[in-house]
């Protein structure tokens, strides 16, 4: 699908699917880190509202943090967003059998509407093929322009369900209107999502603190200006006046 068409219908629908952006070895890696960490977290927070969701996904597993230097995925946010966005937040959602999660609610994923901007997109990056059966999101189209919920009865009559492929790539406008579903089969179906903001925006997470030195230095040009490398405050006078190529904030953030 070419970038005009995608621009289209990511216009009119609010989200598109990008097929096979991930390959089987990648996918197969980022489930392994990401039931690890799900496993890990139960032990330590097993009471938390949103257990099962495994937050700040790039800490938590070395190919989760390589992601973010990937080609295709920086490709098409930066086409159907801004080259200069970072990010929100980069979790997991994983429907265990028999369940939702805490995202089965009707949901936007943004709590500001602005008419005509766009101030937040989604990622959805399935590690499992998203079915019926499984819990397949559903969507209403279109629903990016709407600054208010529906009724439960208006959003399940003209919903959609997300199907797609494992490795495939859902880009979506944050004010979709969605929910998770329930999954009815009997494996627990995972992804990865990452919620992209204005670079002028806060994140949810002080990430250029939260990773390590080690982490940043494995990072490259995308991956360093997703966790906001780019956008940092200046704590001294000292640091306000560096020389263009050393500041902290760079120019051009929009």
């Amino acid at each position: 699908m070419d970038l005009k068409t995608l621009h289209q219908q990511f216009d009119e629908q609010g989200v598109v699917v990008i097929p096979q952006v991930l390959d089987k070895v990648v996918l197969s890696v980022l489930q392994q880190e990401l039931e690890t960490a799900i496993a890990q977290d139960k032990q330590q927070r097993p009471e938390v509202f949103d257990s099962g969701m495994v937050h700040n996904c790039m800490v938590r597993g070395e190919q989760m943090l390589a992601l973010l230097d990937h080609s295709m995925l920086n490709h098409y946010i930066k086409a159907l967003f801004t080259p200069h966005c970072i990010i929100y937040a980069y979790q997991s959602s994983s429907l265990a059998p028999g369940k939702g999660n805490y995202g089965s609610r009707i949901h936007v994923d943004c709590p500001r509407w602005i008419a005509n901007y766009t101030s937040n997109i989604g990622v959805i990056l399935p590690l499992n093929d998203f079915t019926p059966n499984n819990g397949a999101t559903f969507y209403l189209p279109g629903s990016h322009r709407l600054a208010e919920l529906p009724t439960e009865q208006t959003f399940y009559q003209q919903a959609k369900r997300l199907v797609c492929q494992a490795g495939d790539m859902v880009v979506f406008n944050a004010r979709l209107i969605h929910a998770a579903g329930v999954n009815h089969d009997n494996y627990t179906r995972h992804a990865l999502t990452i919620n992209l903001c204005r670079p002028y925006m806060r994140q949810r997470f002080d990430f250029p603190r939260l990773l390590t030195k080690q982490q940043i230095d494995r990072l490259g040009e995308d991956g360093r200006r997703l966790i906001g490398m780019n956008v940092r405050m200046p704590v001294s006078l000292e640091e306000f006046y560096l020389p263009p190529d050393q500041r902290l904030y760079k120019p051009g953030q929009e």
